[in-house]
């Protein structure tokens, strides 16, 4: 498959599931890092990689993560190899994110996203709504009771239209 088809897949919306979305990630910083931790918040989960055209996103990703962590949204940063374009080790991962993007939101260590080896959560995610990952960068919204709201493509940057009004409609009270 092309990189320009699987990237001209900008979204794919994915209906709202009764059954909330679990999983524990290993943090880069040490310890875990629990989808039902963050239970009564939206949370966006971003599969990451050091390498590749699309990491300047991380900028973008910070900054929604700066807008809104005091209304309660969580990014959280999945850094994978699953597309050959990660650093090698976790503490090249959190070096290079922290000095070239500032970045202090959650992040796991390397993670697989796709395939046999795909870490549970996406396993779950793959296996319910038949969505995964196509490239780095693919971006999926669980609603404050841990539902898919919204899945994207690589291509439809944090900061767009349909992620940013996603997320609004999810932090407005009421």
């Amino acid at each position: 498959m092309r990189l320009t088809a699987i990237l001209t897949a900008l979204t794919i919306a994915a209906p709202a599931m009764a059954e909330p979305m679990t999983g524990t990630f290993d943090s880069i910083d040490g310890g875990t890092l629990s989808i039902e931790d963050f239970a009564g918040q939206p949370v966006l989960v971003v599969n990451t990689a050091s390498l590749c055209a699309f990491t300047g996103q991380y900028a973008a990703l910070q900054a929604l993560y700066d807008a809104h962590r005091a209304e309660g949204l969580v990014v959280l940063a999945v850094p994978s190899e699953d597309f050959n374009q990660e650093f090698g080790t976790d503490a090249e991962v959190a070096e290079f994110c922290e000095l070239t993007y500032g970045v202090d939101l959650p992040m796991t260590t390397i993670t697989p996203v796709t395939g046999p080896r795909a870490h549970p959560f996406y396993a779950d995610l793959a296996a319910r709504t038949g969505w995964a990952p196509l490239w780095n960068f693919n971006k999926v919204l669980l609603d404050a009771d841990g539902a898919v709201a919204g899945t994207w493509g690589a291509s439809v940057r944090p900061d767009a239209g349909p992620i940013a009004e996603a997320i609004a409609d999810l932090l407005e009270p009421g």
